[in-house]
């Protein structure tokens, strides 16, 4: 597959990785030479760059090799969001994931103030990506308003039930015309490739990677699941059926 652009940068690893729950800055750091990922997302609580005694994600991060992308977690309206936003372009980084979630019990986003959020932050000139609920309709408003992509849930953040909105994903798939990175829920590298044979342009998984038994080896396999998807989809999968097809069929005897 070719290279993903987002925002006029373009992305050979299709597996993005979030940076909270790790144990500490050199186990992020090895799982992200892991998996090659070239996109880490960060709250901007956890950026300490004058604090020398602080265990400072940035420090180990390579930012020639890989894009750090703030997000406004914890932001419980647009207002909020876009503070965090300006906060974190002021500090030089002009990507952001808006996270909009006033519920803390199961940390669903708010569309109508995810949507405003969009709109402020845009006409910053900022790279918006929105962690949004799987609606179609309201990707599409998130385009409209100045997305650079769209981040649907498959489940609940941090819940490792896999995709549970596929159907909502494909429709988002087919209607959008930015890239749709498939975000939260995410427990295995399994459910990371099949968000993209359902067409996703890549995925984003945290609590998976960084709560597991070995998590560098964890972010390996998510980078080698997403990997294998996109070259299974490269060779043509044959397209399912209904009834029995015979792997030797006798036909070829005749």
């Amino acid at each position: 597959m070719k290279d993903l652009e987002i925002g006029g940068k373009k992305f050979s690893n299709r597996f993005f990785l979030g940076t909270g729950k790790f144990a500490s800055g050199e186990l992020l750091k090895a799982a992200i030479e892991a998996s090659g990922t070239e996109l880490v997302t960060t709250a901007l609580t956890r950026v300490h760059e004058d604090d020398a005694a602080h265990d400072d994600i940035l420090g180990v991060i390579d930012r020639s090799k890989v894009e750090v992308m703030l997000n406004t977690s914890g932001a419980r309206n647009a207002a909020e969001a876009v503070r965090i936003a300006k906060l974190g372009k002021a500090a030089g980084y002009n990507w952001i994931k808006i996270e909009v979630h006033p519920d803390a019990r199961y940390l669903l986003p708010d569309p109508v103030e995810t949507l405003e959020a969009v709109k402020e932050c845009a006409k910053l000139g900022m790279v918006v990506l929105p962690y949004i609920n799987a609606d179609p309709v309201l990707a599409r408003h998130c385009e409209d308003a100045g997305a650079a992509a769209v981040m649907p849930l498959g489940s609940p953040i941090g819940s490792n039930r896999g995709i549970r909105t596929r159907d909502m994903i494909e429709i988002i798939v087919e209607q959008c015309h930015v890239p749709v990175v498939v975000d939260a829920g995410i427990g295995l590298p399994s459910h990371a490739a099949e968000a993209i044979e359902l067409g996703a342009d890549a995925v984003l998984a945290n609590t998976a990677v960084a709560a597991a038994d070995d998590p560098v080896e964890m972010s390996r396999a998510f980078g080698l699941a997403v990997r294998a998807a996109e070259i299974a989809l490269k060779a043509g999968p044959p397209s399912s059926r209904t009834t029995a097809s015979a792997t030797s069929p006798m036909d070829i005897f005749k």
